[in-house]
């Protein structure tokens, strides 16, 4: 391997730092889906990623200013890749869940509970920003508060908006006409469950174009690898000679440029990225 190709494997390695490569324990978490949803991005490093990342920056200060830009903006590029995985991972379970909370509201309604220990169920199976709102709706409940305001308050926080506005209106429109609210929560998880089958179809739609423009995202680095290997010296190229550098920036730009707009495309059909 050419010795100049050192700096730019551990700026690589500093994006991986930021990215989180799974470990061992990471990879338990997921596996068993438990509370590995509810943890920061950068929760469980340790202190060796943090100085693994500390060297790296300053190989790359020690390699010249534009190593050193690239290897930053790589660690800014993968901190922001982990929150919005992580921020989409809450999203998932949150919708996911709110479809299991509304059912077990519907039955503990129609077994008689009252709807304060229904919604306190409810909130129990729940998860995120739904959970806090059908927990606070509970309470409201209990004290004879207005549950149809709590529950619509909690939306803007919501990943499933529709399920606590939806709740909200029946418990406001059966408060109001003395019908059985059992019923309209069971048609409201009727709804949730056709609005799911619908995302996870969009989604697996939206599988092969986010592969794609992830490979060709990474594409412009095996090039580089390749031609190291060939015997060039593409690092010393891109990052010591004009020409190079203006290379270097148009590419990151562009593919930047070229995610951003896959993103784009993504969000409008439908997909979350």
């Amino acid at each position: 391997m050419n010795v100049t190709m050192a700096p730019a494997l551990l700026a690589g390695a500093a994006a991986a730092v930021a990215i989180g490569v799974p470990t061992p324990t990471r990879l338990g978490v997921l596996a068993t889906g438990s509370s590995g949803l509810s943890r920061s991005p950068g929760q469980g490093r340790g202190p060796l990623a943090l100085l693994v990342l500390v060297a790296v920056i300053g190989v790359a200060v020690a390699q010249g200013p534009a190593l050193a830009v690239i290897a930053i903006g790589a660690v800014l590029l993968g901190r922001r890749c982990t929150s919005t995985r992580a921020a989409r991972r809450g999203r998932d379970a949150e919708r996911g869940q709110a479809v299991e909370a509304c059912a077990v509201l519907a039955g503990e309604l129609r077994s008689g509970r009252v709807p304060a220990d229904a919604l306190t169920a409810a909130a129990a199976v729940a998860t995120g920003p739904s959970a806090v709102a059908l927990e606070a709706a509970g309470g409201a409940a209990r004290l004879g508060g207005d549950v149809p305001a709590v529950l619509a308050m909690g939306a803007a926080a919501s990943a499933v908006p529709g399920f606590l506005l939806g709740l909200s209106a029946c418990w406001r429109v059966c408060s109001a006409t003395g019908s059985g609210i059992a019923a309209a929560v069971e048609r409201l998880e009727q709804a949730l469950r056709a609005e799911q089958a619908q995302l996870r179809a969009v989604d697996a739609e939206l599988a092969g174009p986010r592969a794609s423009a992830g490979l060709l995202a990474v594409l412009p680095l095996a090039g580089i690898g390749l031609a190291a290997g060939l015997g060039a010296d593409p690092v010393h190229v891109l990052l010591h000679t004009s020409l190079g550098l203006v290379a270097l920036a148009a590419g990151l730009g562009l593919d930047l440029l070229g995610l951003w707009w896959t993103g784009r495309l993504v969000r409008s059909a439908g997909g979350v990225t």
